[in-house]
């Protein structure tokens, strides 16, 4: 894959993990305008969102992660290989997943254990 390319489809997916990761921002409880007007209720609720909105932010932490690894593989020149094998990724995979780290098969396999 072209190097332009790739930064391109990077800087793209570090764009949107960055946006999903400021819409999951809650402002402080105690600075909600709800915080005056306390109900258990409306409080389990909120507990229940931050839970998933919690993992949702590990795992967006975690897809950025990826994009860090594959800017430093794009660095280095050996973006578009398998940390795995060495064996070159597709194009249209990287295409499609711009943080792929191994091939379809070495992807498969890992998932098959």
């Amino acid at each position: 894959m072209d190097a332009e390319r790739a930064r391109e489809l990077l800087a793209a997916e570090r764009q949107r993990i960055e946006g999903e990761l400021g819409r999951l921002v809650h402002p402080a409880d105690d600075e909600a305008p709800e915080a005056e007007e306390f109900d258990a209720a409306n409080r389990a609720v909120e507990l229940y969102q931050d839970e998933l909105d919690q993992g949702r932010a590990e795992e967006l932490q975690s897809q950025l992660q990826r994009v860090e690894r594959a800017e430093q593989r794009l660095a280095a020149g050996t973006y578009g290989v398998s940390t795995q094998s060495g064996e070159p990724i597709p194009d249209e995979r990287l295409e499609a997943e711009p943080t792929a780290e191994l091939t379809v098969d070495e992807e498969r396999a890992r998932a098959g254990r």
